[in-house]
């Protein structure tokens, strides 16, 4: 454990973060699962916004958003073409 105050406090910021960050993460996990298995519109949406707001806050980087909603889109047109 740190001892000089300036480092405790950057400890307990890290620890406040990475719960903030988790559930960014969580969300951004159950909003796609949500959009593959409906297929609604509604969450798509959703599921494209958590991931865009995610990216906003630099929780996870531009790239993978931008990747991840490639894939979400590719996955529900290849789905309901069948």
């Amino acid at each position: 454990m740190a001892n000089i105050k300036s480092a405790i406090k950057r400890v307990k910021i890290a620890k406040r973060n990475h719960l903030k960050n988790l559930e960014y993460k969580e969300k951004i996990r159950k909003a796609t699962k949500a959009a593959l298995k409906t297929k609604s519109s509604e969450d798509i949406r959703t599921a494209i916004k958590c991931l865009d707001k995610a990216a906003s806050k630099n929780v996870v980087s531009k790239n993978m958003a931008s990747r991840k909603k490639s894939r979400l889109m590719k996955m529900i047109s290849t789905s309901s073409a069948k």
